[in-house]
C-alpha cells in the first residue's frame, strides 16, 4: 500500500480528483461500464457482448481466429511504417459538438497520421443514445461520452485503419451502444480491435500484421491477468508476421506522466503493471507496445528491441470532453518503422496539442510534446529509455 495520504489532483476532465497512487494499469474495451465514483463496470459479461449478429467489423474476430483483408501491394524493402495515437474523443452529444459538426476534424493532422496502417484508441461509442448510460441516477465523479455514429466518417476522412476500443469508456451507453460502434466503424470501412480474445489482422503491403486490444475491464482482454495476455498474444503471432499491442493502462491526471516500476491504480481500480504487463506481451511475441489512458504523455523505452510507448496522451477532445489544462492538452503521433520479422527499423515522434475546440492540431514546430516524451524517457529509463532527437527520431538508447 501507498503509505502517502490521499492528496487533491487535476483530473482528465479539469477537475481536482481524490486519488491514492500505487501504480499503473489498463482501461478497457468493450467492457467500460464503469459505476458512478470508481467509473467501474456494471457487470456486463463477455458472453453479453459477444452473443451473436452483427456487433463486430466484418474482420475483426470474437474468437482467437482473425480474418485477414485484401492483400496490398507488397512493401519493396520489406518494412512497413505504422502509425498511432491516443486518445480520441470527437464530441459529447447531444448538446456538445465541434464546430461544423466534426467535418475536417482531424485536417491539421492528417498529414502527420498518414502511413500504411493508422491506428487509433477510441475513447467513447459511436451511437444514438440507447437509453442506458453507465451514470445512473445520483452517480457522482462519473462521465459518458459519446458521439453520433456518423462520425465514424470523420475517422475515416482523418486517415484511420484501425482503432481500439479496449478501453473504460466504450460501453458508456452499454452492450448497445458498443454494438453500434462496431457496426458505424464498418459501415465506413475502419477495423476494430478490442474485445475478448478478438485478434484483428490487416494485410498490409504483404505483411499480416495482428492487433490486440487490452484493458483491466470485463470484456477486454486483460491487462491483469497475464496468463490470458500472453494466450492472445501468442495466438496472434501464430497467424502473423507482425503483432501490436494496444493497450489502456495507468492512473490518470497531470501528476501520472512517470512511469514506475509495480502497480498502477486509480479511484480504487487496478489498472495494471505497465512495465511487468508490456515486458510479458514482448516476451510473448510482441512487436510493438502502444500505450493510452492515463491522459498524458509517458516515456519510451526499448525492451529486447521492441520499442514500448507507455501513453501517447489526449490526441482529441472534441466538445471540450478532455481538459486542455497544462500538460493534459499534449499528444502526438508515434510512427514506427518495423521489418517483417519484427525489427526495428526506425521510428519518429510527431508533437500535437487540443486546441480550445479540443480539435486535434499539429506543433509545427514539432517542440513541447516532443520534448516532454525525450525527457520523461531519459528520467524513467535511464538505461533502456528511447532517445527522441530534435527531428522526432526514435533511437534506442546508445
Amino acid at each position: 500500500m501507498n503509505s502517502h495520504p490521499p492528496h487533491r489532483r487535476q483530473g482528465l476532465f479539469g477537475r481536482p480528483v481524490l486519488t491514492i497512487t500505487i501504480v499503473l494499469a489498463a482501461l478497457a474495451g468493450i467492457a467500460a461500464g464503469s459505476v458512478a465514483f470508481a467509473n467501474r463496470d456494471r457487470g456486463s459479461s463477455d458472453s453479453e457482448w459477444q452473443q451473436p449478429g452483427a456487433a463486430a467489423a466484418p474482420d475483426s474476430s470474437t474468437s482467437a481466429a482473425a480474418r485477414p483483408t485484401e492483400a496490398a501491394p507488397v512493401s519493396a524493402d520489406g518494412t512497413i511504417t505504422l502509425s498511432a495515437t491516443g486518445d480520441i474523443m470527437m464530441s459529447n452529444a447531444p448538446g456538445k459538438l465541434p464546430p461544423n459538426d466534426g467535418e475536417g476534424f482531424f485536417d491539421s493532422v492528417k498529414a502527420g497520421l498518414a502511413s500504411d496502417l493508422v491506428m487509433g484508441n477510441l475513447e467513447q461509442p459511436l451511437t444514438e443514445d440507447t437509453g442506458t448510460s453507465k451514470c445512473g441516477a445520483g452517480s457522482g465523479n462519473c462521465f459518458a461520452f459519446r458521439s453520433p455514429p456518423s462520425y465514424a466518417q470523420h475517422l475515416k476522412d482523418g486517415g484511420f485503419d484501425l482503432v481500439n476500443t479496449a478501453n473504460n469508456h466504450s460501453k458508456d451507453f452499454g452492450v448497445k451502444g458498443a454494438r453500434n460502434t462496431r457496426l458505424a466503424l464498418a459501415e465506413v470501412g475502419v477495423k476494430a480491435t478490442g474485445n475478448t480474445d478478438e485478434i484483428t489482422v490487416v494485410d498490409v503491403k504483404g505483411v499480416k500484421v495482428a492487433v490486440a486490444g487490452f484493458s483491466s475491464y470485463v470484456g477486454a482482454n486483460s491487462l491483469i491477468d497475464l496468463d490470458q495476455a500472453r494466450s492472445v498474444v501468442e495466438k496472434a503471432k501464430a497467424q502473423a508476421d507482425l503483432v501490436v499491442v494496444q493497450v489502456h493502462m495507468g492512473a490518470e491526471g497531470a501528476d501520472e506522466q512517470h512511469v514506475k516500476p509495480g502497480t498502477e491504480t486509480f479511484f480504487g481500480e487496478n489498472r495494471g503493471d505497465p512495465i511487468k504487463f508490456s515486458h510479458a506481451m514482448i516476451d510473448a511475441g510482441a512487436d510493438l507496445i502502444v500505450g493510452h489512458g492515463p491522459h498524458v504523455l509517458r516515456g519510451m523505452e526499448f525492451y529486447k528491441g521492441k520499442l514500448i510507448a507507455y501513453s501517447l496522451g489526449n490526441f482529441a477532445g472534441g466538445g471540450k470532453t478532455l481538459s486542455r489544462t497544462g500538460v493534459l492538452k499534449y499528444g502526438g503521433i508515434l510512427h514506427v518503422t518495423l521489418g517483417k520479422d519484427g525489427s526495428y527499423a526506425g521510428g519518429k515522434f510527431v508533437s500535437t496539442y487540443m486546441n480550445g475546440s479540443g480539435l486535434p492540431t499539429r506543433d509545427s514546430a514539432n517542440e513541447q510534446s516532443r520534448k516532454l516524451v525525450a525527457q520523461l524517457s531519459t528520467a524513467d529509463f535511464p538505461s533502456t529509455g528511447a532517445r527522441i532527437g530534435t527531428d522526432g527520431a526514435i533511437k534506442p538508447a546508445a
